[in-house]
């Protein structure tokens, strides 16, 4: 399966918080979008790798996914070597998306920053037809680079190169947030509060979104970070 656009994460729940609405936007114009989360999660305080795993599959459902896969990353403990690198290569080359959405390069989990170096380096080494890898089936893999590799905002405040309009799939970000019920606000659940399960979080997500937005004109936004300068031939297709 080829897709146009695929989010990488180093957990479940990244993508819902940082790009779900720029990942629905880009579905609801008929595009293909996947997603392959890092880790499992297994060392949040709250639920378990089994429960955000099904968590993470309700949300794909959601969305509209066309894929989402998880690689099984030792949560807390991956890092930027061959091994981990390989194993996204494989992905990479496997779907040959043209824009890869990836965590921000630094935030408040140290696993994002990771996540994030271990993205663009994969990324750049897909491209290198020395680097042998197989699929699933034991045939080997073409070389294939994305075109573009953008970052999503995540829990720290970073500046962003460029912001995308995501107000009329708004609610359905937050429909997808909220998939992950062992993780953010619900007065049912009776295990330790944590800094993401709090009223206060989930009213900040929409506080950046609504700034991102007044910045450009829209009631929310999605903010990205890039690592080259963009280009365009169209003057007028700036909002």
């Amino acid at each position: 399966m080829k897709l146009d656009i695929l989010a990488l994460a180093a957990h479940p729940d990244d993508t819902e918080l940082g790009c779900a609405g720029t990942l629905l936007v880009h579905i609801a114009q008929g595009q293909k979008v996947g997603v392959v989360d890092f880790t499992r999660g297994e060392l949040g305080t709250r639920g378990s790798a089994e429960i955000r795993n099904q968590e993470a599959n309700d949300s794909a459902k959601l969305m509209g996914l066309a894929v989402r896969e998880n690689l099984g990353f030792k949560d807390g403990f991956f890092v930027n070597d061959e091994s981990h690198q390989r194993a996204i290569i494989q992905k990479i080359r496997r779907f040959k998306p043209h824009i890869l959405l990836v965590n921000a390069p630094k935030d408040r989990h140290p696993d994002h920053g990771r996540a994030s170096e271990v993205s663009v380096t994969a990324s750049f080494l897909s491209g290198l037809k020395r680097i042998e890898t197989k699929d699933e089936n034991g045939l080997a893999q073409e070389a294939w680079r994305p075109k573009a590799v953008y970052h999503y905002v995540q829990s720290d405040y970073i500046h962003p190169d460029f912001i995308v309009d995501v107000t009329e799939h708004w609610d359905k970000k937050m429909e997808s947030i909220m998939a992950f019920k062992s993780q953010f606000y619900n007065p049912d659940n009776q295990e330790e509060d944590t800094y993401i399960s709090s009223k206060i979080f989930m009213k900040g997500i929409e506080a950046r979104a609504l700034d991102f937005g007044r910045t450009i004109g829209v009631k929310y936004g999605e903010g990205f970070t890039v690592d080259r300068t963009l280009g365009v031939d169209d003057l007028f297709k700036f909002k």
